[in-house]
This record gives C-alpha cells, structure tokens and sequence, in this order.
C-alpha cells in the first residue's frame, strides 16, 4: 500500500502499534542524507552528529551513501557508531571522570576507527596524555572554541592559541584542530544568520592564520544545523549537521532555507474526553521533548487546537467543535525537538509504504553499551 503523499505518516496497521510510539520512515531519512551531501562540496568534510537518532541503522545508510566520519555527545553514542564501521568518530565532549578511561577503552576495542575529543584546558589535557603514554594509544584531540555560545570552549584568542601550542608538547597528543559550534545561532532570516554566523567565525579566523604558518595540521569542523549550509560555502571546513536526518517541526517552521523532509513521527491515542472541547492523548512528557515551551507538537492533519496541561503520562488539548474525536482514535504528531524526543524510547517502529514492517532499537539513548 503507498499512502497519498499528503498522509505519508499514516499506516495501514496501526493496531500493530503500542502507543505512545515514535514511528521512523527509511525512504525519507534517506533522502534527508541525499540533500545533506548535495549541501557540501565535498562530502569527506561531513560529520553528522549521531545524537539526534542514536540508531546503527541511520549510520549504516550513510556510510553507504559514502560518509565515513561522524560526530556524537556520549561515550555510548560513540560506541554505536563504532559497530558500524565508519573511518572517525569525533566525541565533541570534554571526557572527564570515568568516561577518561571509558575513552581509552573504546580505542583499544576498535583500532581501526580513529577516534577524537574535545580539550578546552590544559588539566585534562595532561590527564589525557598520561594515559596515553601509561596505554601506549594516541589521543587525537580537537580544541573546543567559544565564539559565543558560552556554554564549553575557550575563548578565541592568544590563550587558545597557547593551548594548541601546548598540546603540541605533550607526549602521546596529537592535536587535529579546532571545533567551533556555534548552536546559539536561531534567527530565521537566512541573511541575518549568515551574518552573524560569518562575525562569530572572524573570530576564530585570525587564530586559524597564526596557526597555520607554525606548520600545523589544523583542521576546522564548524556550526551545527542551522549553520551548516552556511559553514559548507567554507573551503575545506568541516560541518556536522544532526538535526537534518530526522528533521522537526522546531527547525522546519523556522529555517525556510534549509529544505528536508519529517522523517519522524509521533504515534498516539486519545484516551479520555474529560470535557466538553478537550480530549488527553498519551503523549505525556515521559514521551515528547518537554524542555521549551508549547508547542511542543505539531498534529497533523488537525487545525485549531491547543494544550492545556502537559503531565508525565497525559497531554490535554483543548478543540473547536468542528473538530470530532473519540477514544482510541490516532494522532500523529511531528515533535518541536526531535533529539531529546528521540531519547525517550528504547525501540522505534519502522514505517515503509504505508506499513509497520518492524522496530530498530535506540541503541545510543544507553548511558552504557559495553563500555
């Protein structure tokens, strides 16, 4: 069966389906990597960041597609990624505590991947060369700039440009550049977003021409979702865009520019009629990203409605009176914020023309795999 193209997301089986449900569509994730690399000159320069979908299955698509380095959050996130054989996994955190030695650990499973971090002082730096020499594994590391997001990183400037010397000295180190994220930037207008996207980057620019001439290798990955289009117009910098391979109604209602496909979608019921004009559906917070204000959702096919309470296992909406629900009737919903939405499920059914064929796990979502 292949449904209208205008109700992609409804399936013909849906009492195959426990709800609350995330459902997942291959077809579409596939073509949101297709415009990915059409995005990029070059796709040897994209890292994908793995948080997003957590899935080996989303990887393997795009190591078939030809992209072999990924970005990922978590020392778990990285060790799916590892199951699928990719060339590099860059882990874009600082490891501190246990995930020091976790990080060690992942090396010595896999030593055909290349794997990285983030430094942004010179303690853990030293941290991570002791080990290095005490375990005989290089440590490739990358410095995590703050151009303005003030949330990790060092400033650009002389006091990064002394960090990279450094690491240059310790034993068992090998820098391989520099990371510049630069997630604060939101605005809608593409013209305002490049702008200030470009002013953000300047700063790093003259940190990049003092390092350069020293005879390093210095290599850049910057931006994230909605500068990633942005970034890619750069030679030879690196973007590691995440967002897209799902995509979310946060992004798809504010990036005009940046053209992919809802690849995910929520799957609920309604369970109760508790008033005239409202219904709860069981789509609570335990099941939908909840850390920003409403909308948190957006329901398809359904016009004029709103939300009234959002509790752990119940969502209340209030309707007009042309809208007619009954209990156990389905509705689906394209989540404002996909990743953390996406993190709140151990498995995810798999939806192809206009079916449930089965279920991928949310391998990444572990705080620990094997590691």
């Amino acid at each position: 069966m292949i449904p209208d193209p205008n109700q992609w997301y409804r399936i013909a089986n849906p009492d195959e389906v426990n709800s609350p449900a995330l459902l997942v569509y291959p077809e579409r994730i596939e073509e949101n990597i297709n415009r990915m690399i059409a995005s990029v000159k070059d796709k040897s320069l994209l890292w994908p960041h793995v948080k997003t979908h957590k899935m080996p299955e989303v990887v393997s698509m795009m190591i078939r597609q030809g992209i072999k380095r990924f970005k990922c959050a978590t020392i778990s996130e990285a060790e799916m990624a590892a199951g699928c054989g990719p060339d590099e996994i860059f882990l874009a955190y600082q490891p501190v505590g246990p995930n020091i030695k976790r990080f060690f650990m992942l090396q010595e499973k896999y030593h055909g991947i290349a794997f990285s971090c983030l430094v942004d002082n010179e303690e853990i730096a030293q941290r991570l060369s002791e080990m290095s020499v005490a375990s005989g594994l290089p440590v490739r590391v990358w410095i995590d700039i703050n151009n303005g997001m003030n949330r990790t990183g060092i400033a650009p400037g002389q006091k990064a440009v002394h960090l990279f010397r450094s690491l240059k000295r310790l034993p068992g180190l090998d820098p391989r550049g520099l990371h510049v994220y630069d997630g604060h930037l939101h605005e809608s207008d593409f013209t305002i977003r490049k702008r200030m996207s470009d002013e953000a980057f300047a700063t790093v620019e003259a940190m990049i021409d003092e390092l350069r001439p020293d005879g390093h290798e210095l290599r850049i990955i910057a931006g994230g979702t909605p500068t990633f289009n942005i970034h890619a117009a750069r030679e030879g910098v690196g973007v590691s865009p995440g967002t897209v391979s799902l995509w979310d109604y946060g992004y798809s209602s504010s990036f005009a520019d940046l053209q992919f496909l809802h690849a995910a979608v929520l799957f609920s019921r309604v369970v109760s009629k508790p008033a005239e004009g409202l219904v709860c559906i069981d789509l609570g917070t335990k099941a939908v990203a909840s850390e920003m204000p409403h909308p948190r959702i957006k329901i398809l096919g359904m016009e004029g409605y709103g939300f009234l309470t959002h509790n752990e296992e119940h969502l209340v909406i209030s309707h007009g009176k042309d809208v007619q629900l009954n209990i156990g009737d389905i509705l689906y919903c394209i989540p404002y914020h996909v990743c953390p939405t996406v993190d709140r499920y151990n498995k995810v059914y798999v939806a192809e023309n206009g079916m449930v064929t089965g279920e991928w796990e949310v391998v990444g979502r572990q705080r620990k795999i094997t590691i």
